[in-house]
């Protein structure tokens, strides 16, 4: 049984997602054991409850440092014996906390085919730079902003002129490669 960590900040789609493949099996043999939100406004941490997920909310803020609120998290994720992170929306970048534990084991989702339109504004930068493939990657969480290992990337042409079509179709493709790179991983994994 591989136990999954998921940390967001916002609504929770790719949260939601995730646990709903592993409750129908479409992820074998995992349990999604913790939400992490830095958003006490969040509805992920709705979502959390509706599916009995226990989850870590904390405002980065009532801290001193990152590394204060990141060794709390690790000590929760290494207590709940967590195989895999999967940053999903999460908004804050990883310090080295965090890494130094889970370097290898965290991945993160984003919303543009890196290694271009790195950082938060993926989609509306691709979408200005005028691009007419875009895409997901999901890919290792490293030191750097969106540039760690790819795992997967999935593309596609858009020559209209709405971002918000194209933001729409990059969730769904989101919520089906994020579940497919989580089984790539453990299937690796079990080889």
């Amino acid at each position: 049984m591989k136990n999954i960590a998921i940390f967001a900040s916002g609504s929770g789609t790719n949260f939601e997602a995730i646990v709903n493949a592993v409750e129908n099996g479409t992820i074998k043999d995992a349990k999604v054991v913790l939400m992490v939100c830095d958003n006490k406004k969040a509805y992920v941490i709705e979502r959390a409850k509706n599916h009995n997920v226990p989850s870590f909310v904390f405002r980065a803020k009532d801290y001193e440092s990152k590394e204060e609120f990141e060794t709390i998290i690790v000590e929760k994720l290494k207590e709940l014996k967590v195989d895999l992170i999967c940053l999903a929306g999460y908004m804050r970048y990883i310090g080295k906390v965090l890494l130094d534990n889970y370097e290898g084991k965290m991945i993160n989702i984003h919303p543009a085919l890196l290694p271009s339109f790195k950082g938060a504004h993926g989609i509306q930068d691709a979408f200005d730079y005028g691009v007419k493939v875009f895409g997901v990657t999901v890919h290792y969480v490293d030191s750097g902003v969106d540039s760690g290992k790819i795992i997967m990337q999935r593309g596609f042409e858009y020559y209209g002129n709405d971002v918000d079509e194209v933001e729409a179709h990059i969730h769904e493709i989101e919520h089906v490669l994020y579940v497919e790179a989580i089984n790539k991983i453990f299937n690796e994994e079990n080889k």
